[in-house]
């Protein structure tokens, strides 16, 4: 039997958990969020930063020594306003949730899911370290160039993408890499990434994983790194910029937004740092039902030494 009770609330909710479920980087970010509202593009907000502790040798003569967290926090401006709005018919709100899902919510939260991985993505701008080398050596072949570092193709390049955050006391928990589907491409040839075991919390990271944690970082891609017009030939630059980072190198808050009076139906749903606002109306200008589904987000980076780019001399 069909749904007759389709509402803004059932739709926010279906489509928050196709939200989570699709994205990559949001998942791999600090996320901050706060049940703030009356906020629109372009505020200032303060999201708090990860606490920082420092271990202490016990001196039993002396006691513990209880530490203030060290919390801070950094401002952040709410800089994107992400919106999905399309007409639907009476048989269209008469679906089953099921069939509304397949037909109209996953494309347009995949839409949502995109643009969010793009904006974060797009703090790669920040970053100063780099590591790979385009080169290929004077013999032509491709695993090292003449600095002796491995080139973008080789997944080798991760240790010295390790390396640099070692050296920097990045703690080596919870540091990720994500490529485009070039590198990826490359990588998952390796022999060691055949034999590794798939892992993701989620559905959309499964489906982005590359394997199991390989030299400290897990591995992920997206087509939204950015594909080249056509793969290069072996061992020469691509224009895809990967990026390995731990996740407390950028961030990621959301806001609620206030619901509109005078709306047919209208809901809020927040999810574990996500928040989605569902409006359903009548547009009486084009005569026809609309829905429009929207959130507030601001993307920041926190910390550029816990990021490394990894891209070839003309990325």
């Amino acid at each position: 039997m069909a749904n007759t009770f389709l509402t803004a609330q059932v739709i926010a909710r279906q489509a928050l958990a196709n939200l989570f479920e699709t994205t990559v980087m949001a998942s791999l970010v600090h996320r901050d969020y706060e049940a703030e509202f009356n906020r629109k593009q372009g505020d200032a907000i303060t999201i708090r930063k990860p606490a920082i502790f420092v271990a202490q040798e016990y001196d039993r003569t002396q006691g513990i020594n209880i530490q203030a967290a060290q919390e801070g926090s950094v401002n952040m401006s709410l800089n994107h306003f992400a919106d999905v709005s399309f007409a639907v018919t009476s048989e269209d709100m008469t679906l089953k949730v099921e069939d509304f899902d397949t037909q109209l919510l996953t494309p347009a939260m995949e839409a949502v899911s995109q643009k969010i991985d793009r904006d974060l993505l797009a703090l790669r701008d920040d970053i100063t370290e780099e590591v790979g080398d385009a080169t290929p050596n004077a013999a032509g072949e491709d695993y090292t160039g003449y600095n002796g570092d491995y080139p973008w193709s080789d997944s080798r390049v991760l240790i010295q993408a390790g390396a640099i955050l070692d050296t920097k006391k990045v703690p080596g928990m919870q540091r990720s890499v994500v490529t485009g589907p070039t590198t990826k491409s490359r990588w998952v040839a390796e022999k060691a990434w055949r034999a590794a075991d798939r892992r993701g919390s989620t559905e959309g990271l499964l489906e982005a994983s590359l394997g199991g944690r390989v030299s400290g970082f897990d591995p992920y891609w997206t087509q939204n790194v950015g594909q080249p017009a056509q793969s290069p030939p072996s061992g020469q630059p691509t224009t895809e910029v990967n990026v390995a980072f731990h996740r407390t190198a950028f961030a990621l808050a959301f806001r609620p937004l206030e619901l509109p009076q005078g709306a047919i139906d209208a809901a809020m749903v927040p999810y574990k740092g996500f928040a989605l606002r569902v409006v359903r109306d009548y547009d009486v200008n084009l005569k026809q039902m609309v829905i429009s589904i929207d959130c507030l987000y601001g993307t920041k980076t926190l910390d550029a030494n816990r990021a490394v780019l990894i891209k070839g001399a003309d990325a």
